[in-house]
């Protein structure tokens, strides 16, 4: 009996719900060309709707467990949407409606930064990628910036960049050499003053052992005569540094004539014309000519 009271309710409830459904209205679908719409509000109703598919699609697309082939199909038909949603909102501009280009999201890479990828992979211009299809292969390179090359610095660069500071002019401006070398002076003066206190304790007992007769002592004495012995280095490299010098300066001497231009032209000629009486005359020729010479008494 029970059964029998279900069964005639669960028919009865499929007739409520039957002539529910014929009392309501068929169900709209959405125009295909957004010209076609003449009424502003139906326009931003259908804006709405695709705005909905596209966040279900959105956050379909983050599972990066759907494989390569689905999420590539799925950021296919958000961008086909997107572009819809272009269509309608510029109708509702059209039917004077609000702006809603004027706040469109912008595209980001992997760490939400907004890029400019006017064409990326030759999909189209404006073709978007969201959630896991933007760490597919071939897809995550194009949200790559490229590595910034270094420019090479010109010599004209270089020589901007120096000033009065590059060569030292401004290093006592800020003051903090002079607390560095104050200190530092201060002890380098004392320790020269207590090596000079020092020495003239040294020569004054030296003076003093002398005058008496006493012998001095072995570290003092060895101090003066190493002092000593410095200056006399000292004073030889000087008088060497003085030679070489004075041997410089002087003038190089020569102590043998040379001779002057009209000597040195007769004596080319001279040897011109023995060079020519060596070739057109005969041996007898010359022996002739030299007994001749010698019978006048001519020298030349």
């Amino acid at each position: 009996m029970a059964r029998n009271e279900e069964k005639a309710q669960s028919m009865l409830n499929r007739f409520i719900t039957m002539k529910e459904e014929e009392k309501k209205k068929p169900k709209d679908r959405r125009p295909y060309l957004a010209s076609e719409c003449r009424d502003l509000a139906e326009a931003d109703k259908w804006r709405q709707q695709i705005m909905r598919e596209i966040g279900r699609k959105v956050a379909e697309i983050q599972n990066e467990g759907l494989g390569e082939h689905r999420l590539r199909d799925l950021n296919d038909e958000i961008n086909k949407l997107i572009r819809e949603k272009g269509h309608w909102e510029r109708r509702i501009i059209e039917l004077g409606g609000p702006n809603y280009i004027k706040n469109s999201a912008k595209m980001t890479d992997l760490e939400g930064n907004i890029v400019d990828v006017p064409n990326p992979g030759g999909r189209g211009p404006g073709y978007r990628y969201f959630g896991a299809a933007k760490k597919l292969p071939g897809v995550k390179e194009l949200f790559e910036k490229p590595p910034e090359l270094r420019k090479r610095r010109t010599r004209y660069d270089i020589y901007k960049r120096i000033d009065a500071s590059y060569y030292g002019y401004r290093d006592d401006e800020d003051g903090i050499l002079e607390k560095l070398e104050g200190p530092a002076e201060m002890k380098m003066r004392a320790s020269a003053l207590a090596e000079w206190n020092e020495m003239e304790e040294i020569k004054k007992e030296a003076r003093r052992a002398v005058k008496s007769g006493e012998v001095a002592e072995v570290g003092l004495a060895s101090k003066i005569l190493y002092e000593e012995e410095e200056d006399v280095i000292e004073e030889e490299r000087r008088m060497e540094r003085e030679r070489e010098e004075r041997e410089k300066e002087k003038e190089f001497v020569v102590h043998v004539p040379l001779p002057d231009e009209k000597e040195i032209e007769r004596m080319v000629v001279q040897k011109k014309k023995m060079e020519l009486l060596s070739k057109y005359a005969s041996d007898d020729l010359m022996e002739e000519q030299t007994e001749a010479k010698a019978m006048l008494n001519i020298q030349r």
